[in-house]
Parts: structure tokens; C-alpha cells; sequence
């Protein structure tokens, strides 16, 4: 089978790209697999639902590794895009991350510039590395693949982002990524210093402002991320679900009508994702009859 590295360059170079929908677990991104070919495992998302943390630097390596395992176990034909941080901080285990994720078929990871404490990219308060050190850590990463992409992101703020880019457009990094930018002129001055492909990134109530798909192509951005959707989709349904239930005196949602999701709706889910994993037995029965 073709690498999903190798597809996703040839749809960034071909300029069609459909975006990417972040997810934090298997479950979501079953759900998000049916509205894109795309998928980024968030380390926002991951942070809050693996750990119930914010996204400060607790992700282990390993766990990140595992969980883009099971993503890529039941969805075998998506592209997943990982977002590996800072890469974990050593050189040396950013390249076994890597190596790790692109022998499991991920298409594309995420390697920021961010020092330690980090933070969510549309927080304030962000440090960097030093430019050269940066530099350094993504070559050493470039070394190690072969065929999986990499988007080289930078947290950088006013000229320092123009600096960056400049200095990242001299690698064979495969996509740029400024996180946090407040505008798509500034995505339209991007445009003119560098030949690399652009991603833009919006967060439901972040810095970058909300924008189509039309208009982020039009500023010059060839791919689009949607961070956190599933997310705070998932923390919005918990909350009136549970609210719905005790203000009706405990009683379940009646799924009848079509507006709740009930075991039957949620075992067929799980039911593609099985026939994805396992091939189809005529002695193995159905999650629900």
C-alpha cells in the first residue's frame, strides 16, 4: 500500500488538500473520518482527554505514539496529522518518535518551536527556542524520515513570524505553520516570502479569526486545520446531555425521535471501525442485533 505520506504530498503539491478536523481519541476521530480524509491528533484535545490537563508539556511520548497506533489500527486509510510538540523535548527523541509514528503509516507530524513551559498556541505567554536551535532539531528530524511529511510551526509574534518563515522556507520542511495568527493579511504577506505551503489553524474563540475555507485559500493558505472542534463539541453534548437528564426528573433522552444518540446508533459506529480491524467472519455476530 502506497504510504499516506507519499498521498499527502502529492495532494499539498497537486494544491487540493482537504482539511484536517482534530480529534483526541479513537472514538472522535471515527466520527470526524466521516467528514474528512484528513485527521490531526491534537495535543490540546489528547492533553484534556488523556490526562484531563491542560496542554502545558504533560504528554509522554509514548502515550502519543499509542494513541495515533489506534487511530491508524481502525481508520487505515485516513491521513493522520500528529502534533509531536517541541518533539519531546531531546533531539534524539523527537527522531525515535518519528521513525515510530511514520513506520505505522501516520502521513504528517507537527513539530513546533515553542521552549519549555509550553502552551496552547493561542494563549499568551508563549517562549521559543532560539531560532538556531529550532533549526537544528527540524533538520535532525528531516534526516530521520523518509517519507513522512513534516509541518514546520513557529509561535512566533509580529517580525519575529517573517524571520522564522524565512529561515524554516530554507529547509525541506514540507508545510509552514504560524499558530495564532490574528489576521489573513498576514497570511497574505506570508505568501510573498516563501514557496512552501501554508497552514492556517483556527480555534473556536483563539486569535485567528473565523474564516472559510474560501477566504483562507484566497489569503494564500494551501491547507486548513481545525483544531479542537470535536472537543469542545464533546464537553458542550456532555453538559446539556447531563442537564437534560436531572432537569427531567433523571430521565434518559428519548432517542425515538431521532434527536439523541442511543446504543444501537453508537454500536454501529463501532461496528465499521471492527470491520475496518477485522475481517469480516460469518462467526463473528454483529455488536448489536
Amino acid at each position: 500500500m502506497t504510504h499516506p505520506a507519499t498521498l499527502l504530498r502529492k495532494e499539498i503539491n497537486a494544491g487540493n488538500v482537504a482539511p484536517f478536523i482534530g480529534v483526541y481519541d479513537a472514538f472522535s476521530a471515527s466520527i470526524a473520518a466521516n467528514y474528512s480524509e484528513n485527521l490531526f491528533l491534537s495535543g490540546f484535545g489528547f492533553a484534556a482527554s488523556h490526562y484531563g490537563l491542560p496542554d502545558v508539556g504533560y504528554i509522554a511520548w509514548s502515550d502519543m505514539v499509542q494513541a495515533a497506533w489506534r487511530i491508524r489500527q481502525i481508520l487505515p486509510h485516513h491521513k493522520l496529522l500528529v502534533d509531536v510538540d517541541d518533539g519531546y523535548v531531546d533531539v534524539s527523541v523527537a527522531c525515535h518518535v518519528v521513525s515510530q509514528l511514520e513506520s505505522m503509516g501516520v502521513a504528517m507530524i507537527m513539530l513546533e518551536d515553542q521552549a519549555r513551559p509550553r502552551r496552547c498556541g493561542h494563549f499568551d505567554g508563549k517562549l521559543l527556542l532560539p531560532l538556531n536551535a529550532y533549526l537544528d532539531k527540524l533538520e535532525m528530524v528531516l534526516e530521520q524520515r523518509r517519507e513522512l511529511c513534516v509541518l514546520a510551526r513557529t509561535d512566533a509574534a509580529g517580525d519575529e513570524i517573517y524571520r522564522r518563515v524565512e529561515a524554516i522556507s530554507a529547509t525541506r520542511a514540507d508545510v509552514i505553520m504560524v499558530d495564532g495568527v490574528r489576521s489573513l493579511e498576514t497570511l497574505s504577506s506570508l505568501r510573498s516570502i516563501t514557496d512552501k505551503p501554508i497552514l492556517f489553524n483556527q480555534i473556536a474563540g483563539g486569535k485567528s479569526p473565523r474564516a472559510s475555507l474560501s477566504e483562507v485559500r484566497a489569503a494564500g493558505a494551501a491547507l486548513s486545520l481545525y483544531s479542537t472542534p470535536c472537543l469542545f463539541a464533546a464537553q458542550a453534548a456532555i453538559n446539556h446531555t447531563l442537564s437534560s437528564i436531572f432537569d427531567d426528573d433523571g430521565r434518559l433522552p428519548d432517542t425515538r425521535n431521532g434527536n439523541a444518540v442511543g446504543i444501537a446508533d453508537c454500536s454501529a459506529l463501532l461496528q465499521i471501525n471492527m470491520d475496518r480491524h477485522v475481517p469480516a467472519s460469518p462467526s463473528r455476530p454483529a455488536l448489536v442485533e
